[in-house]
């Protein structure tokens, strides 16, 4: 059977039915069974993970294996450890930035709705009032009001007009509008920051666990490419002693064959 595949054999019970069992393998670590589908080669993994298990377990053999659960445990202790050396310390965004390589999950988060969601209703109103204070619309409509205001005043005269010139009341009312709108300006600002703020520190997750991943391809991909040239080496090394040991017969058409191999390996090797 494969090393992938459960072994099942055959158990008789009391009635002569004979029942498929699965047979477990036990994991060299916490000696608890599981499938073999559920089991992975400590040999087969990254060689910067694989040490940091048998640092714990130095007696562990060459082809020991271990269950998912397991492996996603150490992969996460591997990253907490790794993000300890690199920052000095593990903090609360470093411990989710872990998890989530550990359980492969996603740790983007859309954080515009997550802010419109918990908006109440005073800030909602701030920000369409900030909003519309620094739009052309604002502008030119207060721009109309304005000289409609001081024209009206101007052609009924003193005698008729209910603010004449030099404008007291458009004065009082340009100050009270200025002194409602700084602060609600400033409110609509200090969100807009933490709007930023939380933006921010979303893409410093995303960006943190994009570098580790990345620096785990990059080591996994050299440990393939290291391992490849390994058994291309032994399959030469097989071939020279296949020249060495053929007859006559075999030194003409085993040199062309051999030849063949080692371009289709070179091939699948680059």
């Amino acid at each position: 059977m494969d090393d992938e595949q459960d072994v099942i054999d055959g158990v008789e019970d009391e009635s002569g039915v004979i029942k498929a069992r699965v047979k477990k393998v036990a994991s060299a670590i916490s000696g608890r069974r599981y499938r073999k589908r559920q089991m992975v080669r400590i040999d087969s993994l990254r060689p910067s993970l694989a040490e940091r298990i048998r640092r714990d377990y130095p007696e562990l053999p060459v082809n020991a294996k271990i269950s998912f659960g397991e492996l996603a445990r150490y992969q996460m202790l591997y990253v907490e450890e790794l993000l300890q050396q690199e920052h000095g310390e593990f903090s609360e965004l470093d411990r989710q930035v872990a998890e989530s390589i550990a359980n492969q999950d996603t740790i983007a988060e859309n954080t515009e709705g997550e802010y419109e969601e918990n908006r109440t209703f005073g800030e909602r109103l701030s920000d369409h009032l900030a909003s519309f204070g620094g739009s052309w619309a604002f502008l030119i409509s207060f721009a109309a009001m304005l000289a409609i205001w001081m024209a009206y005043n101007v052609v009924r005269g003193e005698g008729a007009a209910f603010d004449p010139y030099p404008f007291i009341l458009l004065n009082l009312v340009l100050s009270t509008l200025a002194a409602i709108q700084a602060p609600v300006i400033m409110m609509s600002q200090k969100r807009q920051e933490e709007k930023d703020r939380a933006r921010s520190f979303n893409d410093y997750r995303v960006n943190l666990k994009a570098e580790l991943e990345i620096h785990h391809l990059h080591e996994k991909i050299d440990y393939l490419i290291s391992r490849q040239w390994q058994r291309l080496s032994e399959i030469q090394q097989v071939q020279i002693e296949m020249l060495q040991q053929g007859g006559p017969r075999n030194k003409t058409k085993v040199p062309k064959k051999i030849g063949d191999r080692v371009r289709r390996a070179e091939v699948e090797v680059e």
